[in-house]
């Protein structure tokens, strides 16, 4: 992909994930009314996307039910701010192995591990503009754990994704991830004008040094479109990157708690500073409309 600085930039605001940070910061959005008024908060703070997934309301914990799903959906979709919907299809893929010397059987604790069709199950439900799609199997952080995303897997939920008209949001946490989602595209089971995330600072996919994303950036064909996030103090400058490489910018609670030292953020105050630094850059911060047009989206009615 070439290198040319963004001028037309969006801003995806990730508000709340499934990490373990709710417990971390009072911020990190629980409820669906929680998650639903923080990511309108977002939008009214300039992010054109906001990228959602559910948690138990009482314990923070991630959770793939449906109704919360359908609830987080209808309330932002009934605001008075305008936001493309993005919901995460990554649930579903977590294994935990049973230890060192006995892997098997599968941990119970921390093991959420279901088919295709189940995964996509809530797309299909509140048919979001967008749903990501995780584009590889990785160790992720914990001793045990991988995140499973098996090839056939993923032709089956792109192939959904695209028989529902909802457009996958191709999640790519290394340079392999990308190689398989060019794939899926030349298999015919997405578009080829491919929306894609770069997940950088993820242990343990690419690191967040600039010379593994450059990689990341020129794996990215010509006619796909991308953003760019990092994790943690990272979060910022990778705002910056993102922009002068070509891309869009995601922050959020999903990935850096922080605003400054010491002083936890709001997803709408990250929205606004990433928001300033893209137009002190020279650039325009982008609304969803635009957004639509750029990525050929339809937007949704609020149901009934």
């Amino acid at each position: 992909m070439p290198l040319e600085m963004n001028r037309e930039v969006f801003i995806t605001c990730a508000v709340t994930g499934s990490g373990g940070t709710q417990d971390r910061s009072p911020h990190v959005p629980r409820s669906p009314k929680q998650i639903a008024d923080s990511a309108i908060a977002a939008a009214k703070a300039g992010a054109a996307v906001v990228h959602c997934h559910v948690r138990d309301p009482e314990t923070g914990a991630p959770s793939r039910d449906l109704a919360l799903y359908r609830e987080v959906t209808d309330r932002i979709r009934d605001a008075e701010v305008d936001a493309v919907l993005n919901l995460t299809a990554g649930m579903g893929g977590d294994m935990v192995f049973g230890g060192i010397e006995n892997p098997l059987p599968l941990a119970e604790a921390g093991t959420d591990l279901v088919g295709a069709t189940e995964r996509v199950a809530h797309v299909a439900e509140c048919l979001p503009e967008i749903c990501t799609l995780d584009c590889g199997t990785m160790n992720f952080a914990e001793a045990d754990y991988v995140m499973t995303n098996t090839p056939g897997a993923l032709r089956a939920m792109g192939q959904m994704m695209t028989d529902l008209g909802v457009k996958p949001e191709i999640e790519a946490f290394d340079t392999g991830h990308l190689w398989f989602a060019k794939q899926l595209v030349k298999e015919g089971i997405l578009e080829p004008n491919a929306l894609v995330q770069l997940c950088m600072g993820v242990p343990w996919g690419a690191p967040d040094d600039l010379n593994t994303f450059m990689a990341m950036v020129n794996n990215v064909p010509d006619d796909w479109t991308f953003s760019a996030f990092s994790l943690g103090r990272h979060q910022m400058a990778y705002v910056a990157a993102s922009v002068l490489a070509g891309g869009n910018v995601r922050v959020g609670l999903e990935d850096n708690l922080w605003l400054d030292k010491g002083v936890l953020a709001e997803n709408w105050q990250l929205v606004e500073r990433a928001g300033t630094i893209i137009e002190n850059m020279g650039a325009r911060v982008i609304g969803p409309a635009e957004v639509r047009e750029k990525l050929g989206l339809v937007k949704r009615a609020p149901k009934g």
